[in-house]
Parts: structure tokens; C-alpha cells; sequence
């Protein structure tokens, strides 16, 4: 054997056994992570956690990966075929790696098609968190690792469990992972149901999930489907004539991508991923560590009714818009006044806005930034119309204003006797607006819905019947001062509490305060020990006050409170999950009602009748301007100081609602001489839009006919709402009762039906500055067809191929 023979062993089996090492090591995992035996055996990737309605609709997800695994039984037969015929022709044919591809890429440097089968892919996409490079040292390691994993795999799976594996973890653009969401997302169809030529225009995109989206990119998304059915045709999943007829076929696309701004419910969503952070950081997996929302795919079910849930949404956006226009058309807003002496928060705003802060980090100086707010630019800003907003041209200063001087409004609606949260509406637009405004944490003066929880603690405790005569005028509680602050709207008679709450009497109600205790403030004292009782958990100041509602509570709180009247006395604490399951559908928590006892049967009845009076001759009284149903109704309005604060809580036999409608700057508001401000006017007809729409739908299963039920021993209440003074505004104590002119609207302005709010798409074409984007009747994606293409576009340049591309 000559020396340069000799030579070339030495080199080859050194070579050979240095790779041998190579292999070794990498399997071992000496050279990065490898995954064990079990981690094969058992893949998992992030999956989204999905968010359920009580009838089981998809409501959202939780994720940083749009992705949600399916069984192999549940994906056509045309998506798997195309999947082959694209990225890997002879994978039944290959244990992991195909030689031919190796063989191909590595004479042909890459250049002809690269050599990664399905089956790599699926290794890269589990287990080595989908390394990009361009360093070649680093890739040759990742691609020598993704081997060794493609053959372990193939030992420990079928090759429809690795096909299946591959289409659950692959991007197929718009932040999509995996065959169902691509499927949902795109066609608004389950995997199972796809058709060849959607399987066509789904696979095409894998190669390039951006390049080949078509909703982006809809001309080369139709040049790429077409050419994976010639491959299908190829590999004789199709023939040549099935493949022409299926060309000639545009892409009909029915996209829909549920995130937080246009599922079912987002501001219900928000609050309920923050207790779903909270559950996960307290429970633990299998191997100790805690849940994650975004990676683990739990599965999360709710008490929500979708068919609710859009009635709400469309009673706020039907009256709130048109409560807007009569607070445009206020003077002080028209002419901007309203802002004086406040022009400092807008200047915080401004400081706090993304506009801000992105020119603060391309290095301009503070003055330089303020003066851009005073320039007038294009914008797309919120506006009452089915989209929710249009394309206008003002300054960022004027916007700030004109954004903060909308109406905001929190609603809920729930069961009273079990707790479960049917509806939540925390604003008026989640895009625009975050805020949430319904949840425990967000607090505002609840004004006179306060007085039946305090009258029900008179007739519980205190002795008293809705016909006891309670006086209607001012009361001192000594160093705590005269309640309420002005005696001009106390009448001086004497009249049936029932009577004094209808009429929502300040001053009667101080006296029905006072009788509690007259020690000056215990009455106070006592108020809060039975709100404590009712599980109110907000700081309560012990001022005399609080009996006519000068006090900041959220309205989940107050749903909780008015629970125990048609109740029958239980409150019933607001619950809105039902149980919560991981990924494999197993059941991690249930979550059953919270119920206690808070009044007698006897006592709730009493309030019942008291508050049906507030809608037959009351503050109330308006809901006979509307079209509601024959159906036992009580409730309670209530409006504070300047008109800041406007609320209405109503309920029947089977369902609670109440509501708050105010602006975010409490200075900005109806004028105090106007009723437009009080929760009659206000906060009243929403509950009155959703009632009617919820009693008419038999899926909503409201029973019209039920009546509240009466004690068994106790007598019939007959209550005397007869009374000869006029009914006076006596629920804010500073407003007065002002001049008929103060309460006409303005012509032209009426109440207009507007879509709710879950059912906007999150893609909206843009229009040009100063036209409306209303889209009222908006058509689903054009088609795109060969036919429709330019007779001279050039054909899309089509990608240097990636690894797995064959």
C-alpha cells in the first residue's frame, strides 16, 4: 500500500469516526438541547388556550402561537394528499431522511430543492425551536440534529401520527399555527371539510406563509395553489382534467381570525385572562411547573351567551350613539368650553400616548414632540357606525379631546340565582378603548341605587314595611353634617318609603338613615356592616352620605347586591367560568355557585314590590316608552352629583341587568339642568333595548309569563303610590328641576340600530382622510380568479426554495 493510499484511509476513517462522534455527541446532547426518549414519545408544542361560550362557540384565545392541535381523523384526505405531493413525495417511502433529496441538495449545493422531509420538518418545528441562521457550521449542526430526531421519530410514530404531528405545528401565516386554525381562520371550516383546492391554497402557503397568504397576497396565494395541484397530479392524487377544472377556480375566502379585538366578548376576555394568569401562577402541572396561558392550550369554559352577549352589545351601541349626538350638540362641547381649566389632562394624554413615546425614541426633544399634536394628519379614530370608526384628518391634540369626551358605558347581565355572568360589556369600542368598566376594580358613584340596599336593612332590621310613613325632608347627623347637602329638592310631606323610593327621595331617605340609630353616624355604621354582609369588599367611608349613594362601588358589585332580591334573599356572587381543561381534555378545575342567605324571603318581596313601583310611577316610569314585553320588571335608577354618574339596575323573575354610562373625566357630562344625564334617560334604555331583544329570542329562554314569587305565609303588600306632588329630580341632590326645553332632544337625532361589537372584522380597508369607512353592508373577500388578474402582470417571482422543499 503506497503512502498517499495509506494517506486516504487514514483521512477517511478518521473523517468517519469523527462524525461518528459528531453523532454521538449531538445525540447525547452534549452540542445543544436534545430531546429524551419521553419527550419523543410524548411531543408537545405551544398551543393556544381557547375560550368557550356556555353553548360551546369559539369566544378567543389566548396565545403567542396561533395554534391548536387536531386528530388525525379529522383532517381531509386532500390536505394530507397535497401536503406529500408538495413537500415530500417519497416520505411513505423514507424512514426520516431520504437519500435521493441528500444526495441532490448536496451535489446541487441547495439550489434544486433542499433535503428535509416532512419528518425533519417536524423535529424543527417541535424540538429545536425553529433555529434560523446563516451561519454554516451552526446549521449543518441543526440540520444533523433534526435527522437524529426524524428517525427516532419514525420509530416511535405512524406516518399518519408524523403527517398529523407536522400539520398542527406548521406557520401558515397571520401569526396562524397549525391545520385547524389555518383552516378556521381562512375558510371558516373545520380541517375535515376542506375541499382540494382550499387543501391546495392552505399547503401552498407552508412554503412561504407570507409570500403565499392570500388574503395579502392573493395572486401568487392562486400561482402557488395551482401549482400544487399539478404536483398532486403528478402523484396521482388528482388526474390532469380534475386538476384544469380546479385552476379555473378562484380562492373564496371566508377569513376570520379570532384575537382580543374581535372575538365574541373582549372585554369579558380581558378580565378573564387576568384571573386566568392568577389560576395558572397557583396551579401546578404534572412536573411542578405552573400553567402557562399562552403555550399550554388549556381550555376554558364560560357561563357567556353569545346570543346575550350581542343583544348587550347592540343595546349599548344603539343608545349610546344616540346619546352621544344630544351631548355633542351640549354648548359647552360644541364650543369646547367644557375644557377649560383641564387643558392639563390633555396634556397628559398627549404624554402618555404611543405617539409620544415612538417619537421620544427616535431621539426628538420634548417641544419638538408637542408641536406635532398641533399639526392636522390623516387618522382613523372611533365613530359610532358599524365598523366603529372612520378615516378623518385632524390634529392628535383635537383627537385626544374628541376621544375623551365619548360616553363610556359598563353593562352585565346575569342569573341571580346561580351567579353565571351572561353578558359583559366593559365599553363602547375595545380597540380604541381598553378601559374595562364593568369589572370589580373600576368604581363610581352609584348615586340612588344605592337606597333598596339600604331600605331592605330598614325592613330586615329596622322594623319597617313598604308603607311605613317616613318624612321627606332634610336630616342633621350632627358633627357629620345636614344630609343631603341641599334641602331644595326635600317636598316637607310625609308618604310611604315605598312611595319615597319610586320617587327617589333624598331627603326621605336620610330619615330612613337616621331612624337605623340616632347616635349621628351609626346608621352609617350599620349600612356597611350589611354591605359587608352582601360581599362588598370596596373601601366604604362611614359618612352618613353613602344612604343616598355617595359612594364609589363597581357595578360587579352591585350586580352581586341586587342578586338577593329576585333571589329570594341569596345573593348570588357573579361567576362566569364553569370548569377548565388542559390540552388532552382533561378536567384541571369546575367552579360551581356561591350563594348565602343575606335577607329573609319576606324582606326581598317587600324590596321587589317597592322597586316594581320605581317602573310603574317612578323614575322608571319611562320604560313605557319602549317596546317591552308583557313581563314582571323591578329596578332602580340613579344619577349623582352633575349628572357624572347615571345607572339603572332592573331585573325579573329569571334575569338581573344593570348598567353605568358616564365619561372617564367625571367633569365632562350632561349639563346638571338636563335630565338626558339621569339614569332614567342615560343607563335605563339599554336595559330596556337588551330586554326586548333577549324576551323575543326563544334560544335566550325567557319565560315572560313568570311572576316574582310571594312567601307563602306572608300577606299580599298593597302599596298606595298615590301622591300629589309632582315627581321632582331628587336624585342628584344639586340638580333641579330646570324647563321643558332642557329635556326636548334636537331634531334630527334618533336612536339607530348598530352591530355589536363581536361581530367587526379585525381588517378594514382603508378609506380615504374625510370619508366614512360605515362598510353597513360590507361584502366578503373579492374572489380571485385567473380572469380577474391584468392581461399583462407579470408572473410572480417565485422563491429561492427552502429546506423541504421538493
Amino acid at each position: 500500500m503506497t503512502k498517499s493510499v495509506k494517506i486516504f484511509w487514514r483521512i477517511f476513517f478518521g473523517a468517519f469516526a469523527a462524525i461518528l462522534l459528531l453523532l454521538l455527541m449531538i445525540n447525547l446532547g452534549w452540542i445543544g438541547d436534545m430531546p429524551s426518549i419521553d419527550d419523543i414519545e410524548n411531543p408537545t408544542a405551544s398551543q393556544a388556550s381557547q375560550v368557550f361560550a356556555d353553548d360551546g362557540t369559539p369566544m378567543g384565545k389566548y396565545y403567542i402561537e396561533d395554534r391548536v392541535n387536531v386528530l388525525t381523523r379529522d383532517i381531509s384526505k386532500h390536505v394530507i394528499n397535497a401536503l406529500v405531493a408538495t413537500e415530500d413525495k417519497r416520505f411513505y417511502d423514507h424512514s426520516g431522511i431520504d437519500g435521493y433529496s441528500l444526495m441532490r441538495a448536496f451535489l446541487y449545493l441547495g439550489s434544486e430543492g433542499g433535503a428535509s422531509t416532512i419528518t425533519m420538518q417536524t423535529a424543527k418545528n417541535l424540538f429545536t425551536e425553529n433555529w434560523s441562521t446563516k451561519n454554516i457550521l451552526l446549521r449543518s449542526i441543526q440540520k444533523l440534529k433534526e435527522g437524529i430526531i426524524a428517525i427516532k421519530l419514525e420509530r416511535n410514530f405512524t406516518k399518519e401520527e408524523i403527517l398529523t404531528l407536522y400539520l398542527n405545528t406548521v406557520a401558515f401565516g397571520d401569526n396562524v399555527f397549525g391545520i385547524r386554525n389555518a383552516s378556521n381562520t381562512f375558510f371558516q371550516k373545520e380541517p375535515d371539510r376542506l375541499n382540494v383546492e382550499e387543501a391546495a391554497v392552505l399547503i401552498g402557503m407552508i412554503n412561504g406563509p407570507g409570500i403565499y397568504n392570500p388574503r395579502t397576497n392573493p395572486r401568487r396565494a392562486l400561482e402557488r395553489r395551482n401549482l400544487v395541484l399539478n404536483r398532486m397530479v403528478t402523484k396521482n392524487y388528482l388526474t390532469q382534467a380534475e386538476a384544469d377544472v380546479l385552476k379555473r377556480k378562484p380562492i373564496e375566502l371566508s377569513y376570520r381570525k379570532l384575537n382580543e379585538n374581535n372575538g365574541l366578548g373582549p372585554y369579558f376576555r380581558m378580565i378573564l385572562g387576568e384571573d386566568m394568569k392568577k389560576w395558572c401562577k397557583e396551579h401546578k402541572k404534572n412536573n411542578g411547573d405552573s400553567y402557562n396561558l399562552y403555550r399550554d392550550g388549556l381550555k376554558i369554559y364560560t357561563t357567556i351567551s353569545p346570543r346575550m352577549q350581542q343583544y348587550a352589545e347592540e343595546a349599548v351601541g344603539k343608545h349610546l350613539s344616540y346619546m352621544q349626538k344630544i351631548l355633542n350638540n351640549q354648548d359647552n362641547i360644541k364650543k369646547g368650553t367644557v375644557w377649560k381649566g383641564y387643558e392639563n389632562v390633555i396634556e397628559s394624554a398627549a404624554r402618555q400616548s404611543e405617539r409620544w413615546r415612538n417619537l421620544k425614541k427616535d431621539g426628538m426633544e420634548d417641544d419638538d414632540i408637542r408641536n406635532t399634536f398641533d399639526q392636522k394628519i390623516p387618522m382613523h379614530i372611533f365613530a359610532w357606525n358599524n365598523t366603529r370608526g372612520k378615516d378623518t384628518v385632524m390634529t392628535p391634540y383635537d383627537s385626544i379631546k374628541y376621544h375623551r369626551q365619548m360616553l363610556q358605558a359598563g353593562f352585565m347581565v346575569m342569573n341571580p340565582l346561580d351567579g353565571q355572568v351572561k353578558a359583559w360589556v366593559g365599553g363602547i369600542d375595545f380597540k380604541t378603548y381598553k378601559f374595562d368598566h364593568a369589572n370589580i376594580n373600576t368604581k363610581r358613584q352609584v348615586g340612588s341605587t344605592m337606597k333598596p340596599l339600604l331600605y331592605s336593612l330598614a325592613i330586615e332590621e329596622g322594623g319597617f314595611t313598604p308603607n311605613t310613613m317616613v318624612n321627606d325632608q332634610q336630616q342633621s347627623f350632627g358633627g357629620y353634617g345636614m344630609v343631603p347637602a341641599t334641602s331644595k329638592t326635600c317636598t316637607g310631606t310625609t308618604m310611604p318609603m315605598a312611595l319615597a323610593l319610586a320617587k327617589s327621595r333624598n331627603c326621605a331617605t336620610a330619615y330612613v338613615l337616621k331612624q337605623l340609630d340616632n347616635g349621628g353616624n351609626e346608621g352609617a355604621k350599620r349600612l356597611i356592616t350589611f354591605l359587608r354582609k352582601c360581599d362588598f369588599t370596596s373601601t366604604i367611608p362611614a359618612y352618613p352620605s353613602i344612604g343616598i349613594g355617595a359612594v364609589e362601588l363597581s357595578l360587579y358589585e352591585m350586580m352581586q347586591g341586587y342578586s338577593m332580591f329576585p333571589g329570594r334573599g341569596f345573593n348570588a356572587k357573579p361567576m362566569y367560568i364553569t370548569r377548565i381543561e388542559d390540552r388532552n381534555g382533561n378536567v384541571l378545575a369546575t367552579f360551581t355557585p356561591h350563594r348565602k342567605e343575606v335577607i329573609s324571603d319576606r324582606t326581598a318581596y317587600s324590596v321587589i314590590k317597592m322597586m316594581q313601583g320605581v317602573m310603574t310611577i317612578g323614575t322608571g316610569a319611562g320604560i313605557a316608552n319602549y317596546d317591552m314585553p308583557s313581563m314582571e320588571i323591578a329596578g332602580k335608577t340613579g344619577t349623582t352629583n352633575d349628572n357624572a354618574d347615571a345607572w339603572f339596575m332592573g331585573y325579573t323573575p329569571q334575569l338581573l341587568a344593570g348598567g353605568w354610562v358616564g365619561c372617564d373625566d367625571r367633569f365632562i357630562h350632561f349639563n346638571t339642568e338636563s335630565h338626558n344625564g339621569e339614569g332614567g334617560r342615560s343607563t335605563m334604555p339599554i336595559w330596556a333595548y337588551f330586554m326586548i331583544k333577549a324576551a323575543a329570542d326563544p334560544n335566550c329562554g325567557i319565560d315572560t309569563k313568570l311572576t316574582f314569587v310571594k312567601p307563602e305565609t306572608m300577606p299580599e303588600i298593597n302599596i298606595n303610590f298615590n301622591d300629589p306632588t309632582p315627581l321632582l329630580d331628587g336624585e342628584s341632590e344639586e340638580t333641579g328641576t330646570g324647563k321643558q326645553n332642557d329635556y326636548e332632544v334636537p331634531k334630527g337625532i334618533k336612536a339607530e340600530d348598530i352591530l355589536p361589537e363581536s361581530q367587526l372584522e379585525d381588517d378594514k380597508k382603508i378609506t380615504p382622510p374625510g370619508k366614512t369607512n360605515d362598510n353597513k353592508n360590507k361584502p366578503s373577500a373579492k374572489p380571485v380568479t385567473p380572469a380577474t388578474l391584468p392581461p399583462n402582470t407579470p408572473k410572480a417571482e417565485m422563491p429561492k426554495k427552502k429546506p423541504g422543499g421538493n
